[in-house]
């Protein structure tokens, strides 16, 4: 698997440049894809990485938006250095018109039609952006084709 090779040339890079922040961060992301493949049962597949890297982007960026909140900058500092790092590795995200493209191509392929043929054309998009696009906008640009 490219990224837990990639993650642990890292880690042996930011022991010796004595990175706490760097070290922290590839730790627990390789924790979380052990503890993924664990509970999986078989050694993850680079679209299942992707996902747990996903998975800590996001929680991340919760953690940021309540930190902004509530008013606590050192935090705020904090996350954003630990999503700085974790941007190295999440793949090259997909323009507006690309992510379009693959929507209207994925509603001809499925054959909808409607808004009731939302969770097909859903189901049938996430695989082909896992971890290039937010669901959220996926869900926008899915429901701005079918209505």
């Amino acid at each position: 698997m490219q990224l837990m090779d990639r993650l642990n040339e890292d880690v042996k890079r930011a022991l010796k440049a004595k990175d706490k922040k760097r070290l922290s961060v590839l730790r627990g992301v390789k924790s979380s894809l052990q503890n993924e493949a664990i509970k999986e049962g078989r050694e993850l597949q680079e679209q299942d990485a992707l996902s747990v890297l996903n998975r800590e982007w996001k929680q991340r960026k919760e953690s940021l938006h309540e930190f902004e909140n509530a008013g606590r900058d050192d935090l705020t500092e904090e996350i954003e250095k630990e999503l700085a790092i974790l941007s190295e590795y999440m793949p090259e995200s997909l323009s507006e018109e690309e992510l379009d493209r693959i929507v209207q191509e994925t509603i001809t392929e499925t054959g909808a039609s409607s808004g009731s043929d939302m969770g097909t054309v859903m189901s049938a998009v996430m695989p082909k952006v896992q971890g290039r696009a937010d669901g959220k906008l996926v869900n926008q640009f899915v429901r701005k084709h079918l209505t």
